[in-house]
């Protein structure tokens, strides 16, 4: 294969289907952000170090950077733009965000947040110390660290009841 050549696939982002032709080697982190236009999934390391591509295929959180757009067909893939409702009604874990100022720069933030939905959805939200650690593959350059737990202790305590 070349590099010019393109294979047809389908995504599902988000709950809607999308057709694409792309270079085998094309990373769901481009297809999102270079040909889907959604760009709210970061491109920090580009090597699976820092976590800002963190989405979610089937559920579970993956690095975008390191997954390759064939690998996500036919599976679901929620990017940030995928969390709050329809009507715009943020999910909790982004409110919490918001509410506990759990960013600065925010380049961080939209791996952040698919993080640390898995993170409770996973049920490892049960002590400061727990978020830290399965949190600990997204870095945060502005060092909001306390604020990003305390978001995810509150969203955990509002999903739960």
């Amino acid at each position: 294969m070349t590099s010019k050549t393109r294979i047809p696939i389908q995504l599902q982002i988000n709950g809607r289907q999308h057709e694409l032709e792309v270079e085998p080697r094309v990373t769901l982190l481009d297809a999102l952000r270079d040909h889907l236009g959604l760009t709210g999934t970061k491109k920090g390391c580009d090597h699976g170090q820092c976590g800002a591509c963190t989405v979610h295929v089937d559920g579970e959180r993956v690095l975008a950077c390191l997954t390759l757009a064939v690998q996500a067909e036919g599976r679901a893939v929620t990017s940030i733009e995928g969390l709050a409702q329809e009507d715009g009604t943020l999910h909790a874990v982004q409110a919490a965000f918001l509410e506990q100022d759990a960013f600065q720069c925010g380049y961080c933030t939209p791996g952040q947040i698919m993080s640390a939905v898995a993170c409770i959805r996973e049920g490892h939200a049960g002590s400061d110390d727990e978020i830290r650690e399965y949190m600990a593959g997204n870095l945060c350059r502005c060092g909001a660290y306390p604020h990003i737990v305390a978001a995810v202790r509150q969203a955990a305590a509002e999903v739960a009841s």
